[in-house]
């Protein structure tokens, strides 16, 4: 087992605690990595497989993408061990036991992610008051009901493909990852004209040349059946929706997805992270070196915890819409200008962009370098 302290460097994390709980089964951890702008926004992520140093580095890049978007707030993440899939009694018992033992870190703030949803922020809220990503009904925006990341997304692929020489209208989109991230940003993208022709789950991938019709397999997903199901088109297993050829590839499901023993096999012209953390370090490196753009992670989908934000400052719906396709085109633009002028990976332009803003915020603190 690695030391705690194997993850600290100058920017944190500040705190990382384990939960334990073997009377309900319960088993978390939460990461709160630099909360110097303000207390942490990060999701709960449920999944049998996770991991401190996971945790951590989704904490990290909530650090990133709370100050490149320019919230006032830090980043932090909460794994939590289990089958989403378990039955509702036994999740709720588990977020409800999650919420009670964390009740008095101040400095953390719950929201969705992989595995959780707006009825699980309703639990946490009911038991400590400070969530969000809540229903409609108790005064939240549903991020996941309105597709606020996928919406980031495309606002993300729009200013990309441009900066690729290309338009969005007639671009072939594949998505690794048919869940609310993947779903969402395939829809908003076909209604700027591109064309979804691969979906991929945790079962297989469908690949139909002239287009997926999209209501169609969301009919089949919100049955719980899979993208296999779908009629037509070819099938694959999960793994294939790599070799797709596209324009537009989207990773939007869970950590490095790509990595060096794989990404030869890419065949696109543009990289939309919208999941966190789906790409090693080399993986990157290499498409940087074929030419082929990716934008990262806390740069594309950050459009959740943008609107995470404007809900716990009290904000609309329709400012959340507006606030995140201001802040995603934006930072789009910034991060490839500067990596095209400097010659550097995209991440690289992205990390400097957000870390200059935590280490001016830094410096106004005690114990904090000048």
């Amino acid at each position: 087992m690695s030391d705690a302290f194997d993850f600290a460097d100058d920017l944190g994390p500040a705190k990382i605690i384990h939960v334990h709980e073997p009377g309900i089964g319960l088993k978390a951890v939460l990461v709160i990595d630099n909360v110097a702008i303000g207390p942490a926004i990060g999701g709960v992520r449920m999944a049998p497989d996770v991991s401190t140093e996971e945790c951590f580095r989704l904490a990290r890049a909530m650090t990133y993408k709370n100050a490149a978007a320019d919230l006032r707030h830090g980043g932090g993440k909460v794994v939590l061990y289990g089958d989403p899939r378990m039955p509702r009694p036994d999740k709720e018992r588990l977020v409800r036991g999650l919420a009670g033992a964390l009740r008095d870190i101040r400095d953390y703030i719950f929201g969705p992610d992989m595995g959780t949803d707006e009825t699980c922020m309703a639990w946490v809220r009911d038991e400590i008051g400070r969530a969000v990503g809540l229903p409609r009904e108790l005064g939240g925006i549903p991020l996941d009901q309105i597709g606020a990341t996928g919406w980031g997304v495309a606002h993300a692929g729009e200013v990309a493909a441009a900066a690729c020489g290309f338009e969005l209208a007639g671009a072939r989109v594949a998505i690794q990852g048919y869940g609310a991230v993947g779903r969402h940003s395939a829809h908003f993208l076909a209604q700027k004209g591109a064309v979804v022709v691969a979906a991929a789950d945790s079962t297989g991938t469908l690949w139909e040349p002239h287009g997926i019709d999209l209501a169609a397999l969301d009919v089949l997903k919100a049955e719980g059946r899979s993208v296999l199901d779908y009629p037509g088109g070819q099938k694959g297993g999960p793994d294939a929706v790599i070799d797709i050829e596209c324009d537009i590839w989207i990773p939007a499901a869970r950590p490095d997805v790509v990595h060096e023993d794989n990404v030869g096999r890419l065949r696109t012209r543009l990289v939309l992270q919208g999941a966190n953390i789906p790409f090693t370090r080399a993986a990157e490196e290499y498409l940087h070196r074929k030419g082929v753009l990716c934008v990262p992670d806390f740069i594309a989908n950050a459009g959740g915890v943008i609107c995470g934000a404007v809900e716990y400052a009290g904000g609309s719906q329709a400012a959340a819409v507006a606030a995140i396709a201001e802040k995603v085109r934006e930072n789009t633009r910034a991060v490839i200008k500067t990596a095209s002028a400097q010659s550097i990976l995209p991440r690289e332009a992205a990390i400097a962009l957000a870390t200059a803003r935590i280490r001016k915020a830094m410096s106004f603190g005690r114990w904090r370098p000048g």
